[in-house]
């Protein structure tokens, strides 16, 4: 029987390596439609939780396991039985180095295992945002050093994920699915499958244009997220509130897209992905100044919310040094506890280094949790909103803060997301 017979007779069984904020709702889908699926993941504790039907990811209630995964879902840690496996999706993290230069050895180390166990017949699709080539170039020697040739023996594809987390107007099945394949018997194979489990597909000559077209949404981000960062230092200066002058422009009901200001780029996309093609550029001699321009800008955003900071701080007659600071949010985004690339992070230590004593409140993250890049900060904990503190500082736009009567604290608060709407008080914006 045929790969595609097998996936539309739902007999074909699926295997997803990386059970994080890809990977889990992709397993989710998958035995919603009545595959059998084997989960990966080289986290203990994640396949633990999971077999209990525990969630630990806030806006995928445990209920959801319980309910749709009972019967057709199989976590493990165990990689030989990738064998078994028809169509292997990866969903493994894409960071950056120190260097800001792309780190792949969770792609690469994963595409490694994966040869171990390859056979013929098998389709291997990597979700991972990464650079164009990275697919139909990288993943394809490793895969290939087996002796099975890619097209021939296997199947090989790129379908970047579109992950939102808590995104109440999409979510798998209706977001648009981008589908690229090394061969067209390749693109075939890997479209059937998604059409199994979202609304619609959108196929692609090849796994550079699917791996490039998921770059472009995210440079096109973070490019006028920079722009309004700009805006927003320049209108500070000018004495008008971005926040008004926003409002005022998205009336016009063509030509424009809202874009917000922020104390810095978070999440595991916008902050990282467009490096990926800025550093794939210098193989062909070009120069992203574009990418590079809202890159330093973007990144200049914590700084500039910490001058803020100091400001506040000069107004009452203190210093930062020895000042007792509250940020208001740990999480990327708001109403999710989805703390990657935070720029939370990053304020909290610009403001240690600086001499000040700060905490943190999240409604969503009541303890840090170990990280390669802030492992110092591990294990502290969530605290209350008092007036005990000399500054709040707002970083995320959490629900739970939107009533809260700041006012009557009597501090001053730095909001960096326009949630106080009353701009009485000791209130300045950042």
């Amino acid at each position: 029987m045929s790969l595609i017979s097998k996936i539309k007779d739902k007999t074909a069984t699926i295997g997803v390596i990386g059970l994080g904020y890809v990977g889990l709702p992709l397993v989710i889908e998958f035995c919603r439609a009545g595959f059998s699926v084997t989960g990966f993941d080289v986290d203990e504790q994640k396949i633990s939780l999971l077999r209990q039907g525990k969630s630990y990811i806030k806006h995928i209630d445990s209920t959801i396991l319980v309910s749709d995964l009972r019967d057709n879902f199989r976590p493990t840690s165990d990689f030989s039985t990738l064998r078994n496996m028809d169509c292997i999706i990866v969903c493994v993290p894409t960071p950056l180095n120190r260097n800001r230069e792309p780190d792949m050895q969770y792609i690469f180390n994963t595409t490694r295992t994966i040869a171990k166990y390859l056979r013929q017949g098998q389709l291997i699709v990597l979700e991972s945002t990464t650079y164009p080539g990275t697919t139909d170039g990288d993943m394809r020697e490793i895969l290939e050093t087996t002796g099975l040739k890619a097209g021939a023996d296997f199947h090989l594809a790129f379908s970047p994920e579109r992950e939102d987390p808590n995104n109440r107007d999409f979510c798998v099945r209706t977001i648009p699915k981008v589908v690229g394949g090394y061969t067209r018997e390749c693109l075939a194979s890997a479209k059937a499958l998604y059409d199994e489990i979202v609304d619609r597909t959108v196929p692609v000559t090849s796994t550079k244009v699917a791996e490039a077209a998921k770059l472009l949404e995210n440079i096109y981000r973070s490019v006028n997220i920079a722009l309004v960062n700009e805006l927003k230092m320049l209108f500070d200066r000018m004495g008008i509130d971005v926040w008004e002058v926003i409002d005022a422009a998205k009336t016009k009901p063509f030509g424009f897209h809202a874009f917000y200001p922020g104390p810095g780029l978070g999440g595991h996309c916008i902050p990282i992905d467009p490096f990926y093609l800025t550093w794939k550029a210098r193989e062909y001699e070009f120069n992203t100044r574009f990418i590079e321009l809202a890159g330093e800008i973007n990144t200049a955003m914590p700084a500039y919310v910490v001058l803020r900071v100091m400001k506040a701080l000069n107004d009452q007659g203190k210093s930062l040094k020895g000042s007792k600071i509250l940020i208001l949010g740990l999480a990327y985004k708001a109403n999710i506890d989805d703390d990657r690339e935070s720029p939370s992070y990053r304020l909290l230590e610009k403001l240690e280094e600086l001499g000040a004593e700060v905490s943190y409140n999240d409604p969503y993250i009541s303890e840090i949790r170990m990280t390669r890049e802030h492992a110092k900060l591990a294990g502290r904990k969530s605290v209350e909103i008092s007036d005990r503190f000399d500054l709040l500082l707002i970083a995320t736009a959490h629900d739970e803060y939107q009533g809260i009567d700041f006012k009557s604290l009597g501090i001053p608060i730095v909001d960096t997301r326009n949630v106080i709407r009353d701009k009485g008080g000791f209130f300045y914006q950042a």
